[in-house]
């Protein structure tokens, strides 16, 4: 195997490390948010970037890169959020073209219920994985990056 070689496996098996520890994670807090709060992780996604805006609303271009989804699949969680009363869309007052997206009350106090939950679940995670031989080395660099 050339250095070449080396180099692309070392990468793809960092790729496939840092894929095994999202998945954990990600399955380990749709469990919870839907057991608790009735929430897909997207959809505490979605509450919680919008919530994070402090004012500044999104439109919903903005809102699908934040959270990574497509616009379409954006759209349908919006409107399944938006049903729920825990969002609400309008139009842009300067471009009638842009739709914005903001939290209702009602969507501030399930996310300030349901944080708490994600918060716990993502550090207990963490922990868990800390434990797997493949993955510590992982959960060690983003501890000292704080960011478990």
């Amino acid at each position: 195997m050339s250095l070449d070689d080396d180099a692309a496996e070392a990468r793809a098996q960092g790729w496939r490390t840092l894929a095994a520890l999202h998945a954990r994670i990600e399955d380990s807090l749709e469990k919870a948010l839907r057991r608790e709060h009735s929430l897909s992780v997207s959809e505490y996604g979605v509450l919680d970037v919008l919530a994070r805006q402090d004012g500044w609303h999104m439109r919903m271009t903005q809102l699908s890169n934040a959270v990574v989804l497509s616009q379409s699949a954006t759209t349908r969680l919006v409107t399944r959020l938006e049903d729920r009363g825990l969002l609400q869309r309008y139009l842009c007052p300067t471009d009638r073209r842009g739709i914005y997206t903001e939290v209702t009350p009602a969507g501030h106090e399930l996310l300030a219920a349901a944080r708490p939950t994600h918060d716990a679940t993502v550090s207990a995670a963490l922990d868990e994985a800390g434990e797997v031989p493949e993955l510590a080395p992982l959960v060690q660099a983003l501890d000292r990056l704080g960011v478990g």
